[in-house]
């Protein structure tokens, strides 16, 4: 295996999941950022954190983007004696808005990009299992990884997605609060078994909602509805809840952003969000591109850097 001696820098963007009843497959990539470089060195492992998780995320081999890095480079082949990294993080931590993901498929895609021919060795396909499995469901790693808007579902040979174009006029807002959320909290609120109607209930939202994001975006308000986690969840969280129902109240289109604590809300073109005590309020688009690889990203550029996208679907 070829290692390349120069560093290589990605990007991937911030992810919503379950988007009210796709609960564990529908998910949308979002235009917030975290960039990395990484390069081979000599010996041991540091790591730079800039922005979100400074000074909390380790600077060592046990940082999720080195671990995520170390496995790829396990299937590839072989391993580097060192790694050197640089994070600029702009996504929030333990959120909902797919930091975890986001440094899952970073790592996947740098290490693809330090490894001649990485990208033909491991293809999309194989990073997305991989990125799902180190994961644990693909409803966020598939966005950020293909970008636009996804769906993902796991069968036997693990997982697998379709990306879809969203309609134009899709205007995502996401409310940011201070406090974070675990995800392994949300899901043990979540009950082992459902009534049948909710689950059929959820059932034609989800389709509903594919059929909205992609070409009907009126029907987002009902298309968002769900009667499968959300409920469940708003006892751990009541600020999220309380403003999930504050703006339904008004008429958006308002969800849990993944497994929260963060909301996301589909923005008409004739409504502005206002700002809210204790909450970031950030006006996003639909990520169009995903993990990128090289070129204008954020930290300059690397001239021998590749600069097409490294995952278009």
């Amino acid at each position: 295996m070829a290692l390349l001696s120069e560093p290589v820098v990605a990007r991937v963007p911030a992810t919503s999941a379950n988007l009210g009843p796709g609960f564990d497959a529908l998910g949308l990539a979002l235009t917030l950022y975290d960039v990395v470089e990484a390069r081979v060195t000599g010996a041991g492992v540091t790591v730079e954190v800039r922005g979100e998780g400074a000074g909390d995320l380790p600077g060592d081999e046990s940082h999720l983007v080195v671990r995520t890095m170390r496995r790829t480079f396990g299937l590839l082949g072989e391993q580097p004696p060192g790694l050197a990294l640089r994070c600029d993080n702009r996504i929030p931590q333990a959120r909902g808005l797919g930091s975890s993901s986001a440094a899952i498929v970073a790592g996947i895609v740098l290490a693809r990009g330090l490894v001649d021919g990485g990208a033909e060795r491991l293809d999309d396909a194989a990073a997305l299992a991989l990125a799902s499995e180190i994961e644990g469901h693909p409803d966020n790693v598939a966005p950020c990884l293909l970008g636009g808007f996804t769906i993902a579902w796991t069968g036997e040979e693990g997982a697998s997605a379709v990306r879809r174009e969203p309609a134009p006029g899709i205007r995502p807002v996401v409310f940011v609060p201070e406090e974070r959320g675990l995800t392994e909290v949300a899901r043990a609120a979540l009950p082992p078994v459902v009534p049948h109607a909710d689950a059929a209930f959820n059932a034609g939202r989800a389709a509903l909602l594919v059929h909205a994001l992609t070409g009907d975006p009126g029907r987002l308000f009902a298309a968002t509805e769900d009667r499968l986690h959300q409920r469940y969840r708003a006892e751990g969280m009541r600020a999220t809840a309380e403003l999930v129902a504050g703006l339904r109240d008004q008429q958006v289109a308002a969800v849990v952003s993944g497994a929260g604590p963060s909301v996301l809300a589909f923005a008409a073109a004739d409504w502005a969000p206002m700002p809210m005590p204790g909450w970031r309020v950030l006006p996003l688009d639909v990520d169009m591109t995903g993990a990128r690889l090289g070129g204008d990203l954020g930290w300059g550029t690397l001239e021998h850097a590749e600069r097409d996208p490294v995952a278009a679907g």
